[in-house]
């Protein structure tokens, strides 16, 4: 006669299925928590869409704005701009050789009150070729891409 509960397999599927839902529940409220840092950059409408937070840590990505670079030693300020957003950028240091007005760049840091973006690093394009592919996303978004852009 077969006593009455749960056998040796059963228990075990039930433990297996228990862990299951632990980890699926774990896996999902990290990625909540990271849904708006999973992204590699924000664009300059992005951040203004989103309404990006004072002082979070972001990386903000896009073109520099011809004509708005200023140097002044180690201090540099410039627009990065993705053809329908402009945010003004200040650095403290020494900038990537390849930066330039013109050219792709990814910039990590945050927004102050007024609007303006300090940041911490600036990544600038690595190649002849090179444009970060969300960068030229956002330009064919806002009508600014010319494959020209791609060669510069």
């Amino acid at each position: 006669m077969r006593k009455a509960g749960w056998t040796r397999k059963q228990k075990r599927l039930a433990v297996i299925a228990g862990f299951a839902v632990v980890v699926g529940l774990a896996t999902t409220l990290v990625l909540v928590a990271l849904r708006d840092q999973i992204v590699f950059f924000y664009s300059p409408s992005d951040v203004i869409a989103r309404d990006v937070a004072i002082g979070q840590p972001i990386r903000l990505g896009g073109l520099v704005k011809a004509d708005s670079w200023v140097r002044d030693g180690q201090d540099n300020s410039f627009v990065v701009t993705d053809g329908a957003t402009d945010v003004a950028a200040h650095y403290v240091g020494l900038l990537p050789d390849l930066f330039r007005e013109g050219q792709g760049v990814v910039a990590e840091g945050s927004l102050r009150p007024d609007g303006e973006f300090t940041a911490t690093n600036v990544l600038a394009k690595h190649d002849e070729n090179y444009i970060p592919k969300e960068v030229v996303e956002a330009l064919k978004a806002s009508g600014e891409w010319r494959p020209e852009m791609a060669s510069q």
